[in-house]
């Protein structure tokens, strides 16, 4: 992935999360699907969360104050 340019803007990431799927990105015990499986970005992390039992909008975020 190429480097992101300095522009004080932050990085929002908008993910449909597919039923099933862990809202993080570390590996599970349970071998669920997560966030790296999906999604290149890894300096981003979830403003919210849903259940691996739901599906839906998660927005992902590298502002921490936005988080």
């Amino acid at each position: 992935m190429p480097a992101r340019k300095m522009t004080g803007m932050p990085r929002i990431v908008l993910f449909n999360k597919p039923y099933g799927v862990v809202c993080q990105f570390s590996a599970t015990d349970g071998g669920r699907p997560c966030l790296k499986d999906y999604l290149p970005q890894r300096d981003v992390y979830p403003a919210g969360r849903l259940d691996a039992d739901s599906e839906g909008l998660v927005v992902l975020t590298d502002d921490g104050a936005l988080q």
